[in-house]
């Protein structure tokens, strides 16, 4: 189920999953996931991480992506 904002700013998680953040991306956590695997971590605009067939996003990261604020992208690695 996907978050709100507000409950991505209080959560205790240190990373999100597709399932988080797809509501707020407007497309569905399968096209994150699809995303991911055809185009790569580096096609998003917010840092991504893939473990092994798992996509994690790091929650601050995310946050500052989605209320506009910058990304430095080199902590995505």
């Amino acid at each position: 189920m996907s978050m709100t904002i507000d409950e991505i700013r209080t959560s205790s998680k240190t990373m999100l999953a597709p399932a988080d953040v797809c509501g707020l991306l407007g497309v569905s956590a399968y096209s994150i996931n699809i995303a991911v695997k055809q185009y790569g971590v580096e096609a998003f605009p917010f840092p991504i991480m893939r473990v092994g067939t798992r996509v994690k996003i790091p929650r601050l990261q995310f946050l500052r992506f989605i209320t506009g604020e910058d990304v430095e992208r080199s902590e995505s690695a």
